[in-house]
């Protein structure tokens, strides 16, 4: 299947799962604003999605779009380096038309997996993992619903603040590239279209995680200096 035999097929497997991504994390910007505007809405959508059946398929769908995406990084990673051979060793200058990100993909890749691990454990392991198990101790206040309340508790520590402040560096500088290549991948790479698309990925990108920053900070201020209770 050319999907896995060929470096065409795995860059296209790798694009069109990048792309589903952004637009979950476009979904979840949007969830999250709502909190700043509203804690009764965002709980209320917190309690819609949860652990009913839609839900569940919509989550499993998610894992298996990310571990596609992560193994074919991989992959195409390790027969890059294997190509390339011992020349990966020598010292050269990068060219000034290499982006930075371009070149540090991996190590990128590698710091937003381990950010997704830390808030599968701060947020989905207290909510929709908790209300799957039945297990109420496991959730802010005996509410898996309440994300409000763990939101609190998790952006009052300023080392979890700073710790998903780099995270969502490491996503920017990962999708500032991910985005336009995944495009370029799949046909729009002319010299007009490419110089678009490199702007609009840098200005969507920036929204994305300025606000996804901005509900961080936004409830450590909350709670630390506005005194809100938890």
């Amino acid at each position: 299947m050319w999907l896995v035999n060929s470096s065409v097929g795995r860059k296209v497997v790798m694009s069109v799962t990048g792309i589903a991504l952004i637009l979950f994390l476009t979904f979840h910007m949007a969830m999250n604003l709502v909190a700043v505007f509203s804690e009764r809405g965002y709980n209320a959508i917190c309690e819609f999605l949860g652990a009913n059946w839609y839900a569940l398929v919509g989550s499993m769908g998610l894992a298996a779009l990310f571990l596609i995406h992560i193994i074919y990084a991989v992959w195409l990673t390790l027969l890059n380096r294997k190509a390339r051979g011992s020349e990966r060793y020598a010292v050269t200058v990068r060219p000034t038309t290499v982006e930075w990100a371009s070149q540090n993909m991996f190590v990128l890749g590698l710091i937003v997996v381990l950010g997704i691990i830390l808030h599968l454990t701060d947020f989905w392991y207290h909510m929709q993992f908790a209300e799957i198990a039945n297990d109420m101790v496991l959730a802010p206040g005996g509410d898996p619903a309440d994300g409000i309340a763990l939101m609190k508790i998790t952006f009052k520590n300023p080392v979890f603040v700073l710790l998903y402040l780099v995270w969502f560096g490491a996503i920017w500088f990962h999708l500032t590239h991910g985005f336009w290549s995944a495009l370029q991948t799949l046909g729009w790479n002319n010299q007009i279209w490419i110089k678009r698309w490199k702007c609009i990925s840098n200005i969507y990108t920036t929204i994305l995680m300025a606000c996804f920053a901005l509900v961080v900070i936004f409830f450590f201020i909350k709670v630390t200096f506005l005194g809100a209770s938890i």
